[in-house]
């Protein structure tokens, strides 16, 4: 085997374990690491800099356009026009705060595999503002370019809407899936086959039973968007496998004093 086979082979154990069996206290970066530097949300330089950190997660919002392209923001609007309604083509005559133009899923995961061999990408898949049907139908697009990008030993799905998980399950059986909407337990998560539930930090202090419950069904414990010390605190010490949030730097900082 020779050395860039090696290399290959340890960074998808490395993401297989990241992905399957999860970690604890695990970073993940919301919508990449901009906070800090002032970074456009979303973009291909917070991304960089997620992976730069070493980060083990960073996330990110896929819509598709009206011809099909699928790009990277977190609103369902771009420069106030509405992305499903409009092409390509139209969005990108605006650019982002730093220069860049909006980035197609293809761009932001090429990006996203170059000298990456610590940092999970986190897809969420954007409900439609059109139909259900289409937010599904995005959903596969997405899974599709991924794959064929060989990035997706290392590349998670999230959503608020649960049935495109279950069509994302239903076309592959393997990748990790993980629900944000916070009202199904994750013992009905695990019946559906979804792998983890990822709901806002309140979720989980209301209904605390669901930690054990995540736990003992081998369920992936998320939480989102955790910005304060607080609450950073409050899920260190309930071992979630990954806190999400705009602020990773005081994240690092909170695991560097819970140790």
């Amino acid at each position: 085997m020779n050395t860039l086979k090696i290399f290959s082979s340890v960074f998808v154990f490395f993401i297989i374990c990241s992905v399957c069996n999860a970690q604890k206290n695990a970073i993940v970066a919301h919508r990449g690491a901009w906070k800090k530097n002032n970074l456009p949300e979303n973009s291909i330089a917070a991304l960089r800099h997620a992976i730069d950190l070493k980060l083990p997660g960073s996330e990110f919002d896929v819509w598709r356009t009206a011809d099909d392209s699928l790009v990277i923001n977190h609103d369902a609007h771009y420069n106030k026009l509405l992305i499903e309604e409009n092409n390509y083509a139209d969005l990108i005559k605006f650019k982002l705060s730093n220069g860049e133009k909006l980035p197609t899923l293809y761009e932001y995961i090429s990006e996203g595999k170059r000298n990456n061999k610590h940092t999970l990408l986190v897809c969420e898949i954007k409900p439609s503002e059109i139909s259900k049907e289409r937010g599904q139908k995005t959903g596969v697009a997405a899974v599709e370019t991924i794959k064929k990008l060989k990035a997706d030993k290392n590349t998670c799905y999230i959503s608020f809407d649960y049935d495109i998980l279950k069509k994302i399950r239903s076309i592959d059986s393997k990748t990790s899936l993980q629900y944000l909407e916070g009202n199904k337990s994750p013992k009905e998560v695990k019946s559906d086959k979804i792998n983890g539930v990822d709901y806002h930090y309140s979720v989980f202090k209301k209904h605390p039973e669901w930690i054990k419950e995540a736990k003992d069904n081998k369920i992936i414990l998320n939480a989102w968007t955790v910005n304060e010390a607080s609450d950073m605190d409050w899920l260190i010490d309930h071992k979630f496998n990954y806190i999400t949030t705009n602020e990773p730097e005081l994240l690092q900082e909170r695991l560097k004093v819970k140790k």
